[in-house]
């Protein structure tokens, strides 16, 4: 029996929950999916709450959708962006978190570019911290939020196999997506240039496929990462065509296929890189669904973590 509450204060990473914890929440976002069909789309659950969004990096996928979640669950919002804030001043986050809190705030959707700043602040505030991606650590609720997309799909996550291709070695999605298909019993492959996959990868139970054909003639689900050049340093590859003509999916090669293949991204799409856009339009794309089920996703975690206080 699925508990009513889930074993965590936070949510920083998918490592710290549980399988319990992941069917609680992929059960109760069912639940909002049914209430954002509905002509009034809008429910009283954290009427009392106040949630800042504190986004120290770009986003439009993450941050829409985390505030559109909010809205709909009726809390009230504080929305922080740090261009133009005083952190362009040295303010460091401990001190911009602070000086937020002393405004009575009760929740915070954080996204930082290092490595650990969810986990950091949540050891030094009260307020709730939900991890909105963290570096190229983890993005918990994009992995939620995909997971419940491949479970609509199917019914079931255990023995579904998906592949995830593309830029591993920069991704945060990836992270967060091994480990939460990992622990509901999926079976999992990564594929991309050797350059971009990290050392570590088989040390979490994962197979590497360096053929793109091999990989998609094994999978129910690819889920397509997008090469991340801004985290990139280095040249990675010698080319955006190159990359494309090695890995990237157009709708001839998933026609081409011995069976039907479900396709993801987290987006944005780099269009004619890692995906055609005949590709991401095509009927083999539920990238449309994965946005829709964000929000479900998002309500569902904002609604149960408040609930666990």
């Amino acid at each position: 029996m699925t508990p009513s509450k889930l074993s965590v204060r936070h949510l920083i990473g998918i490592k710290d929950l549980t399988e319990n914890d992941i069917d609680l929440l992929l059960e109760t976002a069912i639940q909002f999916k049914e209430v954002l069909q509905r002509p009034i789309k809008k429910v009283p659950s954290l009427r009392d709450i106040t949630i800042a969004n504190l986004f120290f990096e770009n986003s439009t996928r993450t941050k829409l959708s985390f505030e559109l979640a909010e809205k709909r669950l009726s809390a009230d919002i504080i929305n922080f962006s740090s261009s133009g804030s005083s952190v362009s001043k040295g303010e460091t986050l401990l001190d911009t978190v602070q000086n937020i809190l002393a405004m009575k705030v009760d929740m915070i959707v954080l996204r930082h570019p290092a490595v650990g700043a969810a986990s950091f602040l949540s050891k030094k505030i009260d307020a709730q911290i939900i991890n909105a991606g963290d570096g190229t650590h983890e993005h918990p609720t994009q992995a939620l939020l995909d997971a419940f997309s491949i479970k609509e799909k199917f019914g079931k996550l255990k023995g579904i196999r998906i592949a995830i291709i593309g830029d591993i070695l920069h991704s945060r999605v990836a992270l967060s997506n091994i480990l939460l298909l990992k622990k509901m019993g999926a079976e999992v492959k990564v594929c991309g240039p050797s350059t971009l996959i990290p050392k570590y990868i088989e040390s979490l139970g994962i197979k590497v496929e360096f053929n793109l054909m091999e990989v998609l003639n094994w999978c129910d689900v690819a889920n397509v990462l997008r090469i991340q050049t801004e985290r990139q340093e280095l040249q990675f590859f010698p080319s955006a065509g190159e990359y494309a003509n090695f890995f990237g999916i157009t709708k001839k090669t998933l026609d081409q296929l011995k069976k039907k293949v479900v396709l993801m991204h987290p987006g944005p799409i780099n269009r004619g890189v890692e995906l055609s856009t005949d590709a991401a339009d095509s009927e083999y794309s539920i990238i449309l669904d994965q946005v829709q089920n964000g929000v479900a996703i998002r309500m569902s975690v904002l609604y149960l973590l408040a609930n666990s206080n």
